[in-house]
Parts: structure tokens; C-alpha cells; sequence
């Protein structure tokens, strides 16, 4: 994968929609790694777990196959790490998932939710995404809009969790990609 671009999608592809790369939702013809948070749906699952699913149900209701090749990949690279990647199927919603929504993926064998994965369109789309928000500590859908959701004192207590869990987490799953993408060189 000797050419590599690194392109900040924002929650739900917002950022892509009104930049110059449509192509991710409309059809890109290499491959794509989507890279980033996730909400568990299970309650064994903790923050900072690593998901690398094989499969991803697009908000459509139709099943996305993850690239084996570049799947492998990030499951070796996390290994490296020490860390032993779930594999279940995810899912990509149009919004937060809590409460009992949560548990009802997780009954139908889902490890974690997103909000980008199902959305992109390309030949190839792997995915590491490391939760975020479990069953056990659910985060308010104020946060689709953290301007407006910090000016509200009663989620102080979670901006604080965030900003000491959200960056961790996230790291965690660029590094990951960038140890698997460091093999092929």
C-alpha cells in the first residue's frame, strides 16, 4: 500500500460529505481502513477494547463483507501489541445507540456500533475500532454536538471521562493501522 492518505471523516462522515472526497460514500475503487471509536454492545467488553469485525451491517439493513487481507492485518498487528481483538460483527447506525437498543444488537451477535463504517463504499474496507461507551457507562447523545453538550453541567462529570478515555482509545486504533499498514513496507 505504497500510497496512503489519512482523511478526518468526523462522526457519521460528516467531514467527508462537505470535502473534497466524496468518493468514500460514493465509491472508491482502492482501499479503505475506517479507524476509531465505537460503542460496546456487550457487557464483558470494557473500554479500550479492540474490534476488528469481518463483517459490518450498513445502516440499510444489507451486510458488508470486511476485506480478509487488510482484516488479517490489523489482527496481526494488534496481536503484536499483545492485544487479542474481538472479530464479531459490528454494526452502523445513524445515532447513538444506549439502553435497551444496546442490548438488542448484542442479542443479535453484535460486539460493537459506529457511526462510518457501513457508510463507506469502496473495493476493499477493513475496520478497527476500539470501544469507547459500554452498557455500563453509556454516554448522552448530547455529545453529537460537544460545543453544546459541555455547556451543560450535568455531563461535566463525562467530558472529564472523555477527555481522559476518547484520545487513549483513539490512538490505540491509528496505531494499530499504522502497524499493519508498517508490515507491508
Amino acid at each position: 500500500m505504497p500510497n496512503r492518505t489519512v482523511i478526518e471523516a468526523g462522526v457519521a462522515l460528516s467531514k467527508v460529505a462537505h470535502s473534497c472526497h466524496p468518493e468514500l460514500v460514493e465509491g472508491w475503487h482502492g482501499a479503505l481502513i475506517s479507524c476509531g471509536l465505537a460503542g460496546g454492545l456487550h457487557h464483558h467488553l470494557r473500554t479500550g477494547t479492540v474490534v476488528i469485525p469481518f463483517e459490518v451491517l450498513c445502516p440499510h439493513g444489507t451486510s458488508m463483507q470486511c476485506d480478509l487481507e487488510l482484516s488479517e492485518r490489523l489482527i496481526a498487528a494488534a496481536r503484536a501489541r499483545g492485544i487479542e481483538p474481538v472479530n464479531d460483527p459490528i454494526v452502523t447506525t445513524t445515532h447513538l445507540i444506549t439502553g435497551d437498543d444496546r442490548r438488542a444488537w448484542s442479542e443479535r451477535g453484535y460486539a460493537a456500533v459506529d457511526m462510518e463504517t457501513g457508510l463507506l463504499r469502496a473495493a476493499r474496507v477493513a475496520a478497527v475500532r476500539v470501544v469507547l461507551d459500554t452498557p455500563l457507562r453509556e454516554l448522552s447523545e448530547e455529545w453529537l454536538q460537544p460545543a453544546r453538550a459541555l455547556l451543560n453541567p450535568r455531563l461535566w462529570p463525562e467530558a472529564m471521562w472523555l477527555a481522559r478515555h476518547g484520545p487513549r482509545c483513539a490512538a490505540l486504533a491509528a496505531e494499530i493501522v499504522r502497524d499493519a499498514l508498517d508490515v507491508v513496507d
